[in-house]
């Protein structure tokens, strides 16, 4: 069932929708599947449903894009099982950053059956709610050099859920890279304050004149 858009959530999706310049039922295709659509980020679906997905289309094999492990390790086989999870499974945190490193770093990629965009389109309008999904997508943007967009959709993630950390670091990467250091620092202090490990940040921040201070 497809939940119902927060405010922020259904800005950033027509923002999305708006750069496609598509209707994103039409090329993005329903929801409706054999098999689900379910939620990944409600346990009791997760604990549910999610196992089969896993066991048959998402194994280790599949998330390091060298093919599933009952199919021979064929990595010709990735596109399909990354598009049954990503249908079963609109909002699969693992399985949309397996798409994104799919996209951007397997020399010659398979053909998907919807582009990177859609496939985020239909995570965030089945599950609008997850902050991690456009979190994801803010990295994919960035990784294909749509910085202003991958902004916008950090900044949706953030909005959606302040405290996660993931995402106000990457928004603080993101705008020390365009030169924007008191947000950079910002995000970077939240971040921080809540447990974030990786040090990347607050290093570069130094380097470039604004140091945290603790």
């Amino acid at each position: 069932m497809t939940r119902k858009l927060p405010g922020r959530a259904l800005m950033a999706l027509l923002l999305l929708t708006k750069s496609l310049a598509v209707d994103a039922e039409d090329q993005c295709g329903s929801l409706a599947n054999a098999y689900g659509p379910y939620d990944y980020s409600d346990p009791v679906e997760r604990a549910d449903k999610l196992p089969v997905v896993e066991q048959y289309h998402f194994d280790r094999d599949v998330e390091m894009l060298i093919g599933h492990r009952e199919k021979g390790n064929n990595p010709g086989t990735v596109p399909g099982d990354l598009d049954y999870t990503l249908r079963a499974f609109p909002n699969h945190h693992r399985a949309l950053y397996a798409l994104v490193r799919y996209e951007t770093e397997t020399e010659s990629p398979g053909k998907l059956r919807y582009s990177v965009d859609c496939y985020f389109v239909r995570a965030m309008r089945f599950a609008a709610h997850d902050a991690m999904v456009p979190m994801i997508y803010g990295l994919y943007l960035n990784r294909v050099g749509r910085v202003d967009d991958a902004i916008e959709f950090l900044t949706n993630s953030v909005s959606l859920n302040p405290g996660l950390a993931e995402a106000h670091y990457n928004l603080g990467l993101l705008y020390l890279s365009v030169g924007e250091l008191e947000s950079a620092k910002s995000h970077a202090k939240t971040a921080y304050d809540l447990q974030y490990p990786l040090t990347g940040l607050r290093d570069k921040l130094a380097r470039a004149g604004a140091a945290l201070v603790d």
